[in-house]
């Protein structure tokens, strides 16, 4: 009954993710109510925004669900929060990212200093790597994939921290305002239908 007439094709479906058709403003306006409305305390919204957000910040592609899930588990945040959050990690931002925490982790001594991020193609180096793993080809793992991973897991430990701090610092004071303001609305509204129902 709900269901759209016409279902999106799959290249329209990665054109809405990519460039969504109610632009990037009100996209990001609709991610926020989303978040502002899952069940839980201000500090756990916003703490498992922030684990989502953070874990992007690291090399563990296609473990941020998990990885983000299970630290909000621990930290008692909202773990849906948790999920949502890992979209700051996508095809529009993850180069800038990987490329960040790649050259942060040569800057604090864990890889070649001489290493050209422009001469990385990180997305073939990861899935060369699961494949890898897959295969049980150490040999790639060792030689190609740990010199990369290293210098960006050694980049990725401060980055998580300081992603985690920034976006819960930003998000708990508009999430509490938010709750605020519903909680005050959904009073009102009572307290009016009760008059009318007083009046009638």
């Amino acid at each position: 009954m709900f269901k759209r007439r016409n279902k999106s094709k799959f290249y329209q479906k990665i054109k809405a993710f990519l460039w969504p058709s109610l632009g990037w403003r009100r996209s990001t306006q609709y991610l926020f109510h989303r978040i502002a409305r899952l069940p839980g305390t201000p500090y756990s919204i916003a703490a498992g925004f922030a684990c989502g957000a953070a874990i992007s910040f690291t090399p563990f592609v296609g473990l941020h669900l998990l990885l983000a899930g299970v630290i909000a588990w621990i930290i008692r945040a909202n773990i849906a929060a948790a999920v949502i959050g890992t979209v700051v990690g996508n095809p529009w931002t993850f180069p800038f990212i990987w490329t960040f925490i790649f050259n942060l982790g040569v800057w604090l001594g864990a890889g070649n200093n001489e290493a050209n991020t422009n001469e990385l193609d990180f997305q073939v180096i990861f899935s060369s790597s699961l494949d890898a793993i897959l295969t049980y080809d150490l040999s790639y793992l060792l030689e190609t994939a740990w010199p990369v991973f290293w210098p960006m897991f050694i980049g990725g430990i401060p980055s998580f921290v300081t992603i985690w701090v920034v976006f819960y610092l930003l998000l708990w004071p508009l999430i509490k305002r938010y709750q605020e303001k519903r909680l005050r609305s959904s009073v009102l509204n009572k307290h009016l239908s009760k008059n009318l129902e007083n009046n009638q």
